[in-house]
């Protein structure tokens, strides 16, 4: 299993303060995969630059899509720039890859289930590796979620001894803080448009 795959999963199974967003969750599994490429030596980070390495084949599918997604001309792009282009869409493409391999419940859903509800949970080996690798309080995990409002408490930064680990963890988090600006100033223009229209 993948880190992409076990966050995907965790952001289902683990309860946490709040329903995850689909955009949050999509910002968060780009960084996963930038942090398994790093693991797998696909790419290197050159400050905030993602610099890639020859095309490999990781046996994973997604991880492979990623891959081939790099952009391989100078300047190359920033770690931001790389979670916004791959992140659009990268959450439900996750739900339908995991879906397709019987790792969820096997029912076809339009989106992700709602956190801590009343859904059987299917007992599949991607779920129980999920759940071993969060509970053992595994820290990149740990650092993708946290983000996401998933075990806010359980991040030590203390633990992460990698300086590109912890470069695509800060971008994560960046990115995620802003687009949840965006949803609140939107959600703020909304409602003051709704109140003229009601006005007397």
């Amino acid at each position: 299993m993948t880190t992409p795959q076990d966050l995907f999963l965790v952001s289902v199974d683990v309860p946490g303060e709040r329903p995850v967003e689909q955009g949050d969750l999509s910002l968060a599994l780009a960084g996963a995969e930038l942090i398994d490429l790093l693991g797998t030596r696909a790419l290197t980070l050159d400050g905030e630059r993602v610099v890639p390495g020859p095309v490999l084949t990781t046996g994973d599918r997604m991880l492979d899509e990623a891959d081939a997604a790099l952009v391989r001309e100078e300047p190359y792009e920033t770690v931001e720039d790389w979670l916004w282009r791959r992140g659009r869409g990268l959450a439900a493409a996750y739900h339908d890859t995991l879906d397709r391999a019987g790792q969820l419940t096997g029912e076809r859903r339009r989106w992700l289930p709602r956190r801590g509800g009343d859904e059987a949970r299917a007992d599949t080996p991607a779920r129980r590796h999920a759940a071993d690798r969060w509970w053992s309080h595994e820290p990149v995990l740990a650092g993708l979620a946290a983000p996401l409002g998933i075990g806010e408490d359980r991040t030590d930064r203390a633990e992460y001894t990698d300086d590109a680990v912890l470069t695509v963890l800060a971008a994560v988090g960046d990115a995620v803080t802003e687009l949840t600006a965006v949803r609140e100033r939107r959600r703020i223009e909304h409602a003051a448009f709704d109140n003229i229209w009601r006005a007397p």
